[in-house]
């Protein structure tokens, strides 16, 4: 059975207070807390000692381990090849770096497709590079009644011409989930790389690069309930094909190291892979693990972690529909809770949302406001220049209790 106190429990951060009172931290989708076992893996890293990777010595060669187990972890955890595994200092950053290869490899006529559901950190690299290539960027459009990518529009997006296409598995402003293995196989139809943003997603479903049929995933480890890291798995073809900008020694390297510029984070891969082993245990401990690998495991605590999820998102958006001057952006239809996370864009009537969420916090209720780097999207709602909307997150994590304290306070200030 799931126990969300048990897991609590492992989370310092969660034991919190303001004024007394045991705080709610429902900014998770700008970033997870971590448990204990991931803090202790980063300072134990620390206390052995810092070494950079390939020295003839012991604590380099400790290093190498850790280096070599995190991208275990991360194949692990998004079902790639540990050799497709890129890791720097933020997705953003990856992406950037990954874009600024892929621009030389258009040519005139070509196109580039992204959308308006998008983190800007999966629009802004693929828009700059079709830029400096001089090719052109078509845009696929939402559905602004509840916040969804329309497919429509995105077919009409697609061409022979299209040589890359770029959309989210997940949007971070919403919550809408996309029907991502279909579009990738649209996409691939017309010979298009295709790039997907899993850093939303991967804090709530298991995330299969080999079934979706993808080029390209992005994912955040500090929103995985792991340290400030980035990471992308990349098809092997994809690495081996495009020419990064990189040191003179780097020229060795084959695969992802080739993309790995610099002295990596070495004290969070290894709270990193402190994190997959926390998910794996609580897929032993939760779910019904389909095999004994790490992966199984992995994908039973996502299953549990979706099931108790869903409880949590149908208690705030019963409780949400209660409260007249809430206006919800995203998906409201309790029937289709499984194509949403329990992440929630909301306005309180004509409020401030910087100022709604300053009085939340007053409270000991921690959310995010204004557009979340989802400026398309909050463009395309008409919300952008009005302040964006206040952003709440649940996760597995999170209780009851706490999705009604939010709903108390958010009735009390409408």
């Amino acid at each position: 059975m799931f126990d969300v106190e048990a897991i609590r429990a492992r989370f310092p951060a969660l034991a919190r207070k303001h004024d007394d009172q045991q705080v709610v931290i429902v900014d998770t989708p700008g970033g997870s807390q971590v448990p204990d076992t991931v803090i202790e893996a980063v300072a134990g890293h620390l206390r052995r000692g810092l070494s950079n990777s390939g020295g003839a010595f012991a604590s380099s060669r400790e290093t190498d381990a850790i280096v070599t187990s995190a991208r275990e972890a991360a194949a692990d955890l998004v079902n790639a090849d540990p050799s497709e595994i890129v890791f720097g200092p933020n997705s953003t950053t990856l992406l950037f770096h990954l874009a600024r290869s892929f621009s030389k490899t258009l040519g005139p006529g070509d196109e580039v497709v992204v959308t308006r559901l998008d983190h800007d950190a999966n629009i802004r690299p693929w828009a700059r590079a079709a830029e400096d290539a001089g090719v052109s960027v078509r845009w696929v459009d939402i559905d602004a009644a509840d916040a969804t990518l329309d497919e429509a529009s995105f077919d009409e997006a697609l061409s022979e011409r299209t040589r890359l296409v770029a959309f989210t598995l997940a949007s971070n402003g919403v919550g809408t989930i996309t029907p991502a293995a279909a579009l990738a196989a649209r996409a691939k139809a017309v010979g298009a790389t295709v790039v997907v943003d899993g850093v939303h997603v991967a804090q709530h479903r298991a995330i299969d690069f080999r079934e979706l049929g993808v080029d390209v995933v992005a994912v955040s480890p500090y929103k995985v309930f792991g340290p400030h890291l980035g990471m992308l798995a990349v098809r092997r073809e994809l690495l081996d094909r495009f020419d990064p900008y990189r040191v003179r020694p780097a020229d060795d390297y084959t695969g992802a190291e080739r993309w790995e510029t610099g002295t990596q984070n070495h004290e969070g891969l290894a709270g990193f892979v402190a994190a997959v082993d926390y998910l794996a245990g609580c897929g032993q401990l939760y779910g019904d693990p389909s095999g004994d690998d790490r992966r199984a495991a992995i994908v039973a605590a996502f299953e549990a972690f979706g099931s108790h999820e869903r409880i949590l998102a149908l208690r705030f958006l019963d409780g949400l529909a209660g409260i007249p001057a809430a206006r919800l952006y995203g998906i409201a239809d309790r029937i289709r809770v499984n194509e949403r996370t329990p992440t929630f864009a909301v306005r309180l009537g004509d409020h401030d949302p910087a100022k709604t969420a300053e009085a939340l916090g007053d409270r000991g209720i921690f959310v995010w406001d204004g557009h979340y780097y989802a400026i398309e999207l909050f463009e395309r709602l008409s919300l952008l220049d009005t302040g964006g909307a206040i952003r709440i997150g649940f996760c597995h994590y999170h209780t009851l209790e706490e999705v009604d304290r939010v709903l108390q306070a958010m009735a009390d200030l409408a």
